[in-house]
């Protein structure tokens, strides 16, 4: 399988490139099993996350593990939504989503005793990739209505141009194929993405976390 060379805070990852539409090639990031490519990812987040957070918000499966640290790092509890439903759950908050990146539709789903989390708690959404933003907004309206404040969208990678802003660490190619290769080193991006007009929240920032 051909790969392709990413690099964020010092620690490099040969990853896949996968072609989820025709044309389209993109670089596969996934944390799940590489605790050094998390932390580095999560420590290069930090200084992303605005002082009066209270809470982190992820979805399955990938951003578990890199949320997990970050949450861990500034000693704050997070919340998964799921991307089906769990036998268990009871009146969850039900958002579909249109993930452009795959070309595939997807639902989240969150249980109610997690949304309840999220009443009246200044929430910073996580997310590993963001590409055409669509999950992140689904994110946001989920944390909507459960009654929370989004206080920041993060991403470790962006590609491509989101539909609202998202603050990212690094950037990730759409590759022709036959595209040639070449290094990617994680640089800072912050205020690069446009927020459409139908995005309904301009996210308030303030000091990072612990600053």
């Amino acid at each position: 399988m051909e790969t392709y060379p990413i690099t964020v805070g010092g620690v490099t990852r040969h990853v896949p490139l996968i072609e989820p539409l025709p044309g389209r090639r993109i670089p596969l990031v996934e944390f799940l099993g590489d605790p050094e490519f998390t932390r580095a990812a999560a420590e290069a987040l930090r200084p992303l996350v605005p002082k009066e957070a209270e809470i982190l918000f992820t979805t399955e499966t990938s951003p578990i593990p890199l949320t997990h640290v970050l949450a861990e790092a500034l000693g704050l509890p997070y919340v998964v939504a799921r991307r089906r439903r769990r036998p268990y759950m009871e009146d969850p908050i039900i958002q579909e989503v249109q993930t452009l990146t795959l070309g595939v539709g997807e639902v989240l789903w969150l249980d109610r005793r997690f949304a309840e989390k999220l009443l009246n708690q200044r929430v910073v959404l996580v997310s590993d990739v963001v590409a055409s933003g669509e999950t992140m907004r689904a994110m946001e309206k989920m944390v909507l209505r459960a009654r929370g404040h989004v206080v920041a969208r993060l991403a470790v990678f962006r590609q491509g141009t989101p539909g609202l802003a998202v603050d990212t660490v690094a950037e990730l190619p759409v590759l022709q194929p036959g595209a040639p290769r070449r290094k990617l080193h994680g640089l800072p991006v912050k205020g690069l993405l446009v927020q459409k007009e139908e995005d309904p929240i301009a996210v308030q920032k303030g000091p990072a976390h612990g600053a």
